[in-house]
């Protein structure tokens, strides 16, 4: 297999999505990629493991993409091994009557991980910088002062939306919380594959709905808006990493190794350290336990 550097995908200076692949070859067959992911995913089990017991840092992992993307699949084969206790996953839909009632930033503050534990996003605090200036109609449902009406909306509005989502990252990283930013990036013709597959298998049409159609009538628009996004907010402490999603295979081991990659580099996370006076009288616990009737 090709050797990977997974900095490689992670957006430190203004890119253009079109210039970036959705397709890499890593010089690997379906089955070494397979294998190359349960290996990876393995070790971040075992790192999981660690961190639950260190109980300092909590891990947020966010994940964006277009329809059709893989994020479902992705989240079930990357985080497998963990155990449950562990790992959180939270698919953020259409904001509820509850949550409206709040500020956009609520409910992923109330889903942020416990110490110890990861979350991940299945979409993410981004849907309000970008589904909502796709369709600047949903900003109506906020009852924001002063919009009562999409012309309404000031026009440094989505600027600032992005200002206050990394203040949103920095705080929370500030305090324990390390924070990776998935893009999914898919092209239009793969897309237009898979929608087809979800209708030509009869097991997967229940995957599909019209308004997917809809949506990808917005392609040109979606990317724009992810581009800009993810160059305003990529940050050395809440980096985008844009992932090739045209081969799921490929897609899932990069994102498990960047995710990997980036933990180790946290050398304080270990586990805890027995105290000296249990420590020095382990032989005698054992002991004690051995001859116990």
């Amino acid at each position: 297999m090709k050797t990977i550097n997974t900095d490689d995908f992670k957006i430190t200076s203004p890119k253009k999505l079109s210039d970036l692949p959705t397709l890499v070859d890593l010089k690997a067959t379906k089955q070494e990629l397979k294998e190359a992911l349960n290996e990876t995913r393995e070790a971040l089990s075992d790192l999981q493991d660690k961190m639950y017991a260190h109980n300092r840092y909590g891990v947020l992992i966010c994940l964006q993409g277009m329809d059709t993307s893989g994020k479902d699949s992705l989240i079930r084969e990357v985080f497998k091994e963990f155990n449950a206790r562990g790992v959180v996953v939270h698919s953020f839909k259409t904001p509820n009557s509850t949550e409206l009632e709040h500020d956009y930033l609520w409910r992923h503050y109330l889903a942020l991980p416990e110490k110890g534990k990861f979350s991940v996003f299945n979409r993410t605090h981004y849907e309000n910088v970008l589904v909502t200036r796709v369709h600047p109609e949903y900003i109506l449902n906020e009852s924001l002062p002063g919009i009562e009406d999409v012309k309404d909306i000031p026009k440094d509005f989505w600027k600032k939306r992005m200002e206050q989502i990394v203040n949103f990252e920095k705080h929370i990283v500030e305090n324990g919380v390390i924070v990776l930013k998935f893009f999914l990036h898919l092209s239009k013709e793969e897309q237009r594959q898979r929608l087809l597959r979800r209708l030509e298998k009869e097991k997967h049409n229940w995957k599909f709905s019209p308004g997917d159609l809809k949506e990808r009538s917005f392609w040109k628009e979606y990317q724009h808006h992810y581009e800009e996004a993810i160059n305003a907010t990529s940050k050395e402490k809440a980096p985008w990493y844009v992932i090739p999603a045209d081969d799921k295979n490929a897609c899932r081991f990069l994102l498990a190794k960047a995710i990997l990659d980036v933990l180790l580099q946290y050398k304080d996370i270990k586990f805890p350290e027995l105290e000296e006076k249990v420590q020095e009288n382990i032989s005698f616990y054992k002991k004690e336990l051995s001859n116990e009737k």
